[in-house]
């Protein structure tokens, strides 16, 4: 059923029709990206589960282009979170990799079209940058400790622009981010200049990038799609006089 529904979201995209579904925009985006770019036309009616595609292109919807790129990538990184930062140990890695790439619901996942794999990577992105910022400590305002700090706000945004549950992983750098600045605080050695430039630096990564970024992401959604569709009724009059074909399309709205 969910193959069916965010398959339809992407074709929406494509067609540019405007839609109304409770989940933020990015993954849907990423789908319909997806088929766009393996040559799917955006005109399988994605009725009902088990409808055949017959010759349209769903292919690249799918898992070519992103799912299978995406879920090759999460052994990665988590291969990476524990050899790198937190285990240290080679046979831990290893095994911490082969356990997410042979893991039944994983590769189920990747097979379909569905938001989790894309949810996942960005969850899996945002745990190793916090995680390789913080092995950066050392080194504060350097040029690495700026990009992974950086990234994971980058990291954060994706993970709430794809499902509303990529905020437990926000919960998660918050309070690592609290832990850390809380121990800055009791650095005797360190002045309130500084900790306020650390403080500083953190609402600009971890908060202030990732909302411009979320937002960013609504602004391609509403620009995209510019045309009626299903979802004209769950807004205002004045918004849907701005979408081509709907019957209130160029009417002068009061405010």
């Amino acid at each position: 059923w969910d193959e069916t529904h965010f398959g339809k979201m992407g074709s929406y995209y494509i067609n540019r029709t405007f839609f109304f579904d409770v989940h933020p925009p990015l993954g849907k985006m990423l789908i319909g990206l997806a088929g766009y770019l393996s040559g799917y036309d955006g005109t399988f009616p994605f009725q009902k589960p088990g409808d055949r595609y017959e010759q349209h292109n769903y292919v690249g919807m799918r898992g070519v282009r992103l799912y299978r790129l995406v879920s090759s990538w999460l052994a990665l990184l988590c291969f990476s979170v524990q050899m790198l930062e937190l285990s240290k140990s080679l046979p831990a890695a290893l095994l911490a990799a082969f356990i997410l790439i042979f893991d039944t619901g994983c590769i189920t996942l990747s097979q379909y079209i569905l938001l989790d794999p894309i949810l996942m990577f960005f969850l899996m992105g945002a745990v190793l940058s916090m995680v390789k910022c913080n092995s950066c400590a050392d080194r504060p305002f350097s040029a690495s400790w700026w990009f992974w700090l950086s990234l994971t706000g980058v990291n954060l945004a994706g993970a709430m622009g794809v499902k509303f549950v990529g905020l437990f992983v926000v919960l998660l750098v918050g309070l690592n981010t609290i832990y850390d600045l809380w121990d800055l605080l009791g650095n005797l050695s360190l002045s309130l200049v500084m900790f306020g430039k650390h403080l500083l630096a953190r609402v600009l990564c971890l908060i202030l990038l990732p909302l411009a970024l979320y937002t960013a992401m609504f602004a391609v959604h509403f620009t995209v799609l510019n045309k009626s569709g299903p979802g004209d009724g769950f807004f205002s009059s004045a918004f849907q006089s701005q979408l081509i074909g709907n019957n209130l399309h160029n009417v002068s709205v009061p405010e």
